[in-house]
């Protein structure tokens, strides 16, 4: 089996580190000529090492792609007033892949397709109203707003030679257009996970996928209850995470890219992204923890905590610390590396705390810029760190989503953060 190397894969002699969240790996002589084996590229037989690799996000593995017969896979595309030839063509796949569309309650009814829903229930029941006619070993959910390209299924099949894959999804991009709201979509689009790949799962780099276009495998799938009905948004998110928790690979495969049609307008741009937010305190009932604003080092909050109160000195001197610490604990790593590592850690927990006070904390922190010079100060940072004007406004409206969603449930777990120590610690031999 061939792998490649995650970006954050480094090592210092019998010391791995890399994956997200950060991870530390001790080799033992066998180890360290598996990873030599990695590195070079080669052929390298599946191990307990491998596994835990994988599982970290250390490593990725490398698929070539696998024929498409409509034996293996149906495509299922749930689609509400999107008429054809789009809802259909959408749903596009190899000549021998049988496509089952969804009606989710449109009016009039869509013209050709397999299962019509008199009431729309939303993507998620529309999706298991489809799950239930698949007679296939995998099955593709593909949204109606989507263009695939030619070949786009061979490689994300491929992944399911593994027996303990249960879902892989390509990297979805926003369709070019013309205009500000197309451009910053192009860029920013929250569906848009980047061009590495990675194992999803809740707190690292790559912690949900759309459903936008996903392949799964359907027993899996089925034997988790399918999508839950009851989440208008956030469906794919907690898919994602039941799977995982079930036991199942998920991947993300970026290699593969298709287009998702932006919102048309500034008003259904705004509301998109304040129905996005309102998953997070659902998501947060359903899975505890996992919808943490902030996941951080206590050094790294400490040191950030000084410097927006007034005191940057005091919050230089604790991230030094923090390094200093790190070398202690990572003894059999170079000085220069652990402090590295301490400073990436705590500039990204920077960036992170700037997300959270544009995201979720905003309304807190413009209550009390009315009478705190240290609030308007933060405010103003967290407002520069953005980068982009539209960026500000989505996260704003995003918080708006998050808030009345904290009201419905009666939930305040999307604001709370997350502390941890330092990077996971393993020894392998």
């Amino acid at each position: 089996m061939r792998f490649t190397l995650d970006a954050s894969y480094t090592r210092h002699d019998r010391v791995v580190i890399g994956g997200s969240p950060l991870r530390l790996f001790r080799l033992g002589t066998a180890g360290v000529r598996v990873v030599e084996a990695l590195e070079n590229g080669g052929d390298v037989e599946p191990s307990t090492l491998t596994d835990r690799l994988l599982d970290a996000g250390v490593v990725h593995p490398l698929v070539d792609p696998t024929a498409v017969g409509h034996d293996r896979v149906t495509v299922v595309t749930p689609s509400k007033d999107d008429p054809p030839p789009r809802a259909v063509t959408a749903a596009r796949g190899p000549a021998l892949v049988r496509t089952i569309v969804v009606d989710d309650g449109s009016d009039p009814p869509l013209v050709g397709a397999a299962v019509r829903l008199d009431v729309n229930g939303g993507p998620a029941a529309a999706r298991n109203a489809g799950l239930e006619q698949v007679e296939t070993e995998l099955v593709a959910f593909v949204d109606s707003d989507v263009e695939l390209p030619e070949h786009w299924l061979e490689p994300l099949l491929g992944y399911f030679d593994d027996p303990s894959v249960g879902l892989v999804a390509p990297r979805v991009r926003s369709a070019p257009g013309e205009g500000r709201l197309a451009a910053y979509e192009r860029v920013h689009s929250p569906l848009d996970l980047g061009p590495e790949p990675a194992r999803i799962r809740a707190g690292t780099r790559v912690s949900y996928v759309p459903a936008a276009v996903i392949v799964c495998r359907t027993d899996a799938v089925r034997a988790i209850g399918g999508f839950d009905a009851g989440l208008r948004f956030g469906e794919d998110v907690d898919l994602v995470w039941r799977l995982d928790a079930a036991g199942w690979r998920c991947r993300y495969e970026p290699g593969v890219e298709v287009l998702h049609r932006p919102r048309g307008s500034w008003p259904a741009w705004v509301r998109q992204r304040i129905g996005y937010g309102s998953s997070a305190a659902p998501l947060a009932r359903r899975h505890p923890g996992a919808l943490a604003p902030v996941h951080m080092s206590g050094w790294s909050a400490g040191a950030w905590l000084l410097g927006a109160i007034g005191h940057p000195v005091a919050g230089a001197a604790v991230g030094v610390g923090s390094a200093l610490a790190l070398t202690e604990v990572l003894d059999d790593v170079p000085p220069e590396v652990a402090f590295r590592l301490a400073a990436l850690g705590n500039a990204h927990a920077g960036r992170t705390l700037a997300d959270a006070v544009r995201r979720v904390w905003w309304p807190v922190l413009a209550i009390a810029s009315t009478r705190s010079t240290i609030a308007r100060r933060v405010a103003l940072v967290s407002v520069m760190a953005a980068g982009h004007p539209l960026r500000v406004v989505d996260d704003l409206a995003y918080g708006v989503g998050v808030w009345r969603g904290m009201l419905r449930e009666r939930t305040i777990a999307p604001l709370l953060p997350r502390f941890s120590s330092w990077p996971g610690r393993r020894t392998d031999r």
